[in-house]
């Protein structure tokens, strides 16, 4: 499994991931919104956590420096 998420790119995505998973069982919303962003949210912390994002490999984007 080759790395293709740099560090900023990690970083951001665990925040936006932390801030979605929060967002989806904090707050009172629509059970379609809560369902999106919990998805969403674990996806965005699952791939910060293994450094790796399939549509990036798809796409030809790499922003790890290693």
């Amino acid at each position: 499994m080759t790395h293709n998420v740099g560090s900023i790119d990690r970083l951001a995505r665990a925040v936006l991931g932390l801030v979605l998973l929060y967002l989806a069982f904090f707050t009172i919303a629509s059970t379609l919104w809560t369902a999106v962003a919990a998805i969403v949210g674990i996806v965005l912390l699952a791939t910060a956590a293994l450094s790796m994002c399939p549509l990036y490999r798809l796409l030809g984007i790499n922003t790890c420096k290693i």
